[in-house]
């Protein structure tokens, strides 16, 4: 009995290394990581500069009569 698991097992293993369905959904996944990253390491310098306009934004809103 063991030696027909082992066996199983093997041709399962095979089976799964030779298909290549999900590769696509695989590199979309390691692409958006990478984009993730990079968003993360570029936008802390920006954030202030994107307060500053949304404080102006809301400022300008509020003196408008309503």
């Amino acid at each position: 009995m063991g030696t027909l698991r082992l066996f199983r097992s093997r041709i399962w293993l095979l089976r799964l290394a030779m298909d290549t369905r999900g590769q696509d959904m695989i590199e979309y996944a390691l692409m958006a990581a990478t984009v993730a990253i990079a968003a993360g390491a570029i936008l802390p310098p920006v954030t202030p500069a994107v307060s500053t306009i949304f404080s102006k934004i809301v400022g300008a809103f509020a003196r408008t009569p309503g």
